[in-house]
């Protein structure tokens, strides 16, 4: 899942660009290159920051850790492992002391970008490159994700997209089918209603649930060439009008659809997906990555569990077939001096079976190791889910990473006032503009 209190995006890449930069250029700080090609010195610690603190997902790094410290007695793996929400602060903190580990977290698109331009990320391209042996493991969307200027400095441990998850017996007892477009998604909201279900659970507490509803929605309604342009401040103009329309398609779905209505920005997200499990709401908008925790035997079950796209609406501008959803993955400090013994531990992490085993239930984390998400070794959810996602003609990333923050933290405001009814559609792109402009 997304993380996404955006003061303290915007925080942390404040402190990369201070702390990692020199110069104030644009090109990449210069640091010590990491040595890849050296023979890893299997002793001593290596230290990992990871995103999987918290049942289902602790004990897949631990058990790795594990694994490699048998195969190597000399070595001994220290975990860092964090939440969505503790990982931001806690890699700020590393970063502002610079006391980054050997192996951290990263999303991709602008978040990722400022850790290569601070100097901070080692250039895999000739391990990890799409022509190297390591690199024809992965897909190559997924590793694209990461290169930077031709460069390749990224290690995607796993794949995920943006799904409308529904309750299928909620269908069934309100008579609805599963929307085809956008139109019909809002139509059906009023039978849902009154066969007894909140017909999307929605919680905007931390403002990014309402940026991936936009994200998709701007992919449907504004140019692919526009939107790409926008992200970044230098050639974004903002002005095509899919992006008004957009906004008000968002403003008519938390209306009609969510019974939170204006007071969901007061709802945690988690209590959206647990009304979702609990079968009181009929859908939720959700990631991959939640699909095999949003099914238990005491709530929903997995047959009742069903997923379909975000539906385009009629005539839009943009493209239909744009999947919202980003791969996630590893980068490695650039300055450590067990960057080989680094590039040894992730091979390990990410071979096939270990990537078997992280998209399979409980993980349910989809592997971008080619041949590792299949109906034998993920629910059919997930599998459907990555389904989707590999066949789409392109990926929308996700608005809180994919441009500079000062933009993401003008989007944030806006999505939570406009649900608000503090502000309206014309006003909240006319912030996003103006924040674009001063970051240029």
């Amino acid at each position: 899942m997304r993380p996404r209190a955006m003061t303290s995006f915007a925080a942390l890449l404040g402190t990369l660009a201070l702390a990692g930069c020199s110069g104030g250029g644009d090109g990449a700080a210069t640091a010590p290159a990491a040595d890849l090609s050296a023979t890893p010195d299997f002793s001593g610690t290596l230290s990992i920051l990871t995103k999987f603190a918290g049942e289902p997902l602790q004990p897949y790094f631990e058990d790795l850790a594990a694994a490699y410290q048998k195969q190597h007695p000399g070595v001994k793996v220290e975990l860092i492992q964090e939440t969505d929400q503790s990982i931001k602060d806690k890699t700020k903190t590393l970063t502002a002391s610079d006391a980054l580990p050997d192996v951290f977290f990263t999303w991709s698109g602008n978040w990722a970008e400022n850790f290569v331009r601070g100097g901070r990320a080692a250039d895999l391209s000739k391990v990890i490159g799409p022509d190297t042996e390591w690199g024809r493991t992965f897909s190559p969307g997924s590793l694209s994700a990461f290169a930077y200027d031709g460069k390749y400095y990224g290690i995607p441990l796993y794949g995920n997209g943006k799904f409308m998850g529904y309750n299928k017996t909620a269908f069934d007892k309100a008579g609805v089918k599963v929307p085809g477009t956008f139109e019909e998604l809002v139509g059906s909201c009023a039978a849902l209603r009154k066969a007894g279900y909140e017909p999307i659970a929605f919680g905007n507490k931390d403002g990014w649930p309402a940026l991936h509803y936009l994200q998709q929605l701007f992919a449907y309604d504004v140019p692919a060439d526009v939107l790409q342009a926008d992200f970044t401040p230098k050639t974004a103009k903002l002005d095509n009008p899919g992006y008004v329309t957009a906004l008000n398609r968002f403003k008519t779905l938390v209306d009609t659809c969510t019974d939170t209505g204006k007071g969901t920005n007061g709802v945690l997200y988690s209590s959206a997906q647990q009304a979702f499990h609990d079968g009181k709401a009929a859908m939720y908008y959700q990631e991959v990555l939640e699909f095999d925790n949003a099914t238990d035997k005491n709530g929903l079950k997995p047959d009742d569990f069903g997923i379909f796209q975000l539906p385009a609406p009629q005539n839009a501008a943009g493209d239909p077939k744009t999947v919202e959803g980003a791969p996630e993955g590893y980068l490695i400090n650039a300055r450590s001096p067990r960057a080989a013994l680094a590039v040894d531990f992730m091979k390990f992490v990410t071979s096939t079976q270990n990537a078997k085993t992280l998209s399979a239930p409980p993980y349910g984390q989809p592997s971008t190791v080619v041949g590792a998400v299949s109906p034998e070794t993920s629910s059919k959810a997930v599998y459907e889910g990555m389904e989707q996602v590999n066949k789409a003609p392109r990926l929308a990333a996700w608005l809180d990473t994919v441009t500079v923050p000062e933009v993401a933290d003008a989007w944030l405001a806006g999505g939570e006032a406009l649900i608000s009814g503090g502000s309206t559609p014309d006003k909240v792109l006319a912030s996003v503009r103006e924040a674009s402009e001063s970051a240029k």
